[in-house]
């Protein structure tokens, strides 16, 4: 090229590929998500790898450069789901407290992020490996949930709270799939936080709360 010649123009979208085939860890994030979601709208087996890909912005062949297969790439993407969801930033150490971040996760946009991965837990694949996380995960939020109305491993109502517990997260994995459907079911489906927490308290504390004159 000669002094004169001008110099070639960079667009942001030659910026961005650039980024992307340079950063690997971005490029599996975008996959991550866009898998996520994919997976928790279509089904697993109605999900296509190349949907994913355009979705992502990269070649198709990169699923299985970073996740082996389709297969993998529907476990990453519930593993991601069980760390995100299980977080423990803030405790929930009281009834009072499991209504509020309840409220909170489920009250999100229907295509929110949350949303999506509590919905990404209904979703199956056919794979034991997949169904394991998806069970676990499922088994740990119970747990959470029972833990804040007392529950402990082996105490007098361990099977009961567990039961009460898991009949709770049903109600809330309910609750987030009718309101990312494409029923329009109202008033659920444009609920707010303020509309959800009232009911949402009654129905936890009916579950979850010891009965009277007796502990967990």
């Amino acid at each position: 090229m000669s002094p004169d010649s001008p110099s070639p123009v960079v667009t942001d979208d030659d910026l961005e590929t650039t980024v992307r085939s340079r950063d690997a860890g971005a490029t599996r994030q975008l996959l991550l998500t866009a898998g996520r979601r994919r997976f928790a709208q279509d089904g697993y087996s109605s999900t296509k790898v190349r949907d994913i890909a355009s979705d992502a912005g990269v070649n198709v062949a990169l699923i299985n450069r970073y996740f082996g297969s389709k297969e993998g790439l529907f476990e990453a993407c519930l593993a991601t789901a069980r760390d995100e969801l299980g977080r423990t930033d803030d405790a929930t150490s009281s009834l009072g407290d499991l209504v509020e971040k309840t409220t909170r996760q489920i009250s999100g946009p229907p295509s929110g992020e949350r949303t999506l991965m509590m919905l990404l837990l209904l979703r199956s694949s056919g794979d034991e490996g997949a169904d394991r996380i998806r069970r676990n995960t499922l088994r740990s939020f119970a747990e959470q949930m029972s833990a804040a109305a007392g529950w402990a491993p082996g105490s007098a109502r361990s099977d009961d709270l567990m039961l009460r517990a898991q009949i709770a997260l049903s109600t809330m994995l309910g609750i987030a799939l009718l309101r990312a459907s494409s029923t329009g079911l109202e008033p659920l489906t444009s609920a707010g936080a303020g509309d959800l927490e009232g009911p949402l308290g009654d129905v936890l504390t009916a579950l979850l709360a010891p009965p009277p004159g007796r502990g967990a």
